[in-house]
């Protein structure tokens, strides 16, 4: 569907509420249909230029009188007043302390890899002394990030808790320290433009450029391309404590507690695994026949198909950018609510106010884009579906996927429209999820 002038998200969102739907570009026998939430009448959205819906008129002249010398008027926090780095809300609060949470987790995960692999087992997947010494420095990073949320927070501040960690081999736990590293950078781009406390939103900034920092190093450590994407997700604290707290087991009782809902778990059951030397394989599929599950798998490449001669070891960057294709079979299972999780298995999941599954909706870059759920069945504990990746770009006319790298897919009851800004507004309809879907 065609219109005349190019509307920014939050004009179309205002205009036309919901998203329409539009036939996904896939295989001839794709029957999903797919909605883009930023532009709902083609692919992508772009901003506009023209000064239609906005308070501010753009002429590139100034407006107002300078509120000092060589200061534009405007801006929030530059009048020269003292700085509270301290919550000024319960949102800052339980911002913060998911935060928190977070990052005692990357502390301990990131120390955990070094004390319970060897050296050998390092080098047998390209890593050397000077990897597990940036490793060490990732994990002193983290100490630092809790000295400073603590310091925001104070003397209420979670100290460090157990935890339960997936892994068996050094990339397992690569892949894992990737997951995790990627999520938790994403919930803090979900909610630090809302936060009350502008100066601890600042303080929080500096802190998640070294997380996305992060997230790059064990992409390279797997021999991934380092930044497939052209801009990095937001998803909200809902969604980042659903997928955190799993992995937290216990903490000391007198812990305050996180006042964010957790999702009911949501798998995608074929989702490639870049642990193998292929890594389109799913991570339930049968290993190549020259080695087993408990073997260190060599070294990924991306023209390998099995791990014979698969001996690229990881490097600043490799063209290994993309396991998926559009219009592919994603396969989906659900967990009902009413599940323990977290520590002391003191939360409970519950999905509100949401109806039953009807959409897949991916999270990436700056765009919520909805799939058909198909194929919904009823299992023991929840429930499963299919779904098919969708065929959009992130701008009209170009050539970048709004599918790519690590994102995330929740199941909703509905196709609402949300943007990166107002991405919360998705949380009353998140059936499941989120679960982390590797793209490339």
């Amino acid at each position: 569907m065609l219109f005349r002038g190019i509307l920014g998200f939050a004009a179309i969102i205002a205009l036309y509420g919901l998203v329409e739907a539009q036939n996904a570009t896939g295989p001839a026998n794709a029957t999903n249909t797919t909605t883009s939430a930023l532009n709902p009448f083609g692919t992508g959205f772009l901003l506009s230029n023209g000064s239609s819906g906005y308070v501010y008129n753009a002429t590139g002249n100034l407006t107002s009188p300078e509120s000092g010398p060589f200061t534009p008027s405007g801006g929030i926090g530059n009048n020269g007043s003292e700085p509270n780095y301290h919550p000024l809300s319960d949102y800052d609060y339980q911002s913060l302390l998911l935060v928190l949470y977070q990052e005692n987790m990357e502390a301990n995960l990131f120390e955990s890899g070094l004390r319970n692999f060897s050296t050998s087992d390092f080098q047998q997947v390209g890593l050397d002394a000077n990897d597990r010494a940036l490793i060490q420095f990732m994990a002193e990073q983290e100490r630092g990030h809790i000295m400073l949320i603590q310091n925001i927070l104070g003397p209420s501040a979670v100290n460090q808790c157990n935890y339960t960690y997936p892994y068996r081999t050094v990339l397992e736990f690569v892949d894992f320290c990737r997951n995790v590293t990627r999520w938790g950078e994403s919930t803090v781009y979900g909610f630090l433009e809302h936060l009350d406390s502008r100066a601890a939103a600042q303080l929080l900034l500096q802190t998640v450029t070294t997380e996305a920092r992060q997230e790059m190093i064990f992409r390279q450590f797997e021999g991934l391309f380092p930044m497939p994407v052209w801009f990095d997700t937001a998803i909200t604290q809902s969604m980042g404590w659903t997928l955190l707290a799993p992995y937290i087991t216990g903490c000391s009782r007198d812990s305050p507690k996180v006042a964010w809902q957790n999702f009911p778990a949501l798998n995608i059951t074929n989702n490639p695994n870049p642990t193998l030397p292929n890594a389109t394989l799913p991570f339930n599929a049968t290993s190549p026949s020259n080695f087993t599950s408990t073997q260190v798998s060599p070294s990924p490449f991306a023209n390998a198909t099995n791990a014979t001669n698969s001996t690229i070891v990881p490097g600043i960057t490799s063209n290994r950018t993309v396991f998926t294709i559009p219009g592919q079979v994603v396969q989906l299972a659900g967990d009902y609510p009413g599940m323990s999780v977290g520590p002391n298995n003191s939360y409970t999941t519950n999905n509100s106010t949401a109806g039953p599954p009807r959409y897949a909706a991916w999270i990436s870059q700056l765009n919520t884009t909805y799939t058909v759920l198909e194929n919904v069945q009823n299992i023991s504990g929840g429930w499963t579906a299919t779904t098919r990746q969708p065929n959009e770009t992130i701008w009209p006319n170009v050539t970048q996927q709004v599918v790519n790298g690590s994102m995330f897919i929740v199941a909703t009851d509905a196709n609402v429209s949300v943007s990166p800004f107002n991405i919360s507004a998705l949380n009353p309809h998140v059936v499941a999820g989120p679960a982390q879907y590797f793209a490339g």
